[in-house]
């Protein structure tokens, strides 16, 4: 009977034409992360309020599997289901934390196995060592929890390790750092999939912000700075609400009555991001908020997002997320969006 149930519920799983995501846990896991992925991707709805994602946990083995609390969980899935998901993500294990060999044991190896080329595959925290060992991160951009960098870097050296990112995204492969920035890549992945409305409404029903500053870097111990009590909280507060105007590294020094150098350091030391790179961000995410939300034409949303021409727009944009304008509007809003002629000349520009 049990069989009959397991059996159902993958069909239910397959055929329920949603997003389909695997959790794959292992004994030691930590139980946070786990209802991370089920919290932020259940939350997601459409505008008729349809979920659209399907998530299951599985493991190597269905069963009980041991957490790194005082509990346990009954997985009813089995290895089966990363061959049917569309994302799969791998929380971290307790046992991450004291890596030795970098080497997946051999049920490991063949479950991960099951998954299909060009599925997304994505890790929190620790669970990158074991994308790692199966060779998923060679010659790729990776992240982790800051204070496993070192055993990391020496156990996969053909990593592109970035240890001071909340997340990071090469190709179909994603990565987070410590535990809580699985909520920043899992509302990444929400974003890349239906938009940053859905996304922001995923964040607001959660309590979290939408998306969080910098890198984990600003959560590194270090010392004290000679002006602890220095920030540059005001100086991010005033280019937010001038984004559109061209904005000099010595204006925001400024708001802070800072040296540009001393103000430089300390933007760095409190959210991870040189001024430069906290900037062209925040103009991206404002270009995306108005391609998606708006029916300005192209060149005005470079306005007002401050990168002053459609052809600046479009390079940003294609760095950032690897499309075009047009395109990402078409995406997120629909074949209603398709930009004008006159748009479309300018952004080729």
């Amino acid at each position: 009977m049990a069989r009959v149930c397991k059996d159902r519920a993958m069909t239910a799983f397959v055929e329920s034409g949603r997003h389909r995501v695997a959790v794959l846990v292992r004994h030691g896991m930590l139980p946070m992360e786990l209802g991370i992925v089920h919290r932020v991707f259940g939350q997601a709805r459409s505008a008729a309020g349809e979920p659209l994602y399907e998530v299951v946990t599985c493991a190597v083995e269905p069963g009980v599997v041991r957490t790194e609390a005082d509990f346990t969980i009954n997985v009813a899935h089995g290895p089966e289901a990363l061959a049917e998901a569309q994302t799969v993500v791998v929380p971290a294990a307790h046992e991450d934390y004291t890596p030795e060999e970098g080497r997946l044991d051999a049920p490991l190896a063949a479950a991960l196995a099951r998954i299909r080329p060009g599925t997304r595959v994505a890790s929190i925290c620790t669970g990158a060592f074991v994308l790692a060992a199966a060779g998923l991160l060679d010659g790729r951009r990776a992240t982790t929890h800051w204070r496993s960098t070192e055993d990391f870097r020496r156990l996969f050296p053909a990593v592109c390790l970035d240890p001071e990112v909340l997340y990071t995204e090469d190709g179909h492969v994603l990565t987070s750092a410590g535990v809580a920035s699985g909520v920043d890549l899992c509302l990444h992945m929400v974003r890349s999939d239906f938009g940053s409305g859905v996304a922001n409404e995923v964040a607001r029903s959660t309590v979290v912000p939408p998306h969080r500053e910098g890198g984990q870097a600003q959560y590194i111990q270090r010392p004290v700075p000679d002006r602890q009590f220095a920030t540059t909280g005001a100086a991010r507060a005033w280019a937010l609400e001038n984004l559109h105007r061209p904005l000099t590294l010595r204006e925001l020094a400024a708001r802070e009555s800072m040296s540009v150098r001393t103000f430089t350091r300390r933007f760095r030391e409190e959210s991870g991001l040189s001024p430069l790179q906290w900037l062209t961000q925040q103009r991206v995410e404002r270009a995306r908020h108005l391609l998606e939300e708006t029916d300005l034409p192209v060149d005005r949303v470079a306005a007002d997002a401050g990168f002053g021409t459609a052809a600046s727009l479009r390079q940003h944009l294609q760095a950032a997320l690897g499309v075009s304008p047009s395109q990402y509007r078409s995406t997120f809003r629909g074949p209603q969006a398709v930009p004008s002629r006159a748009e479309e000349a300018a952004v080729a520009v």
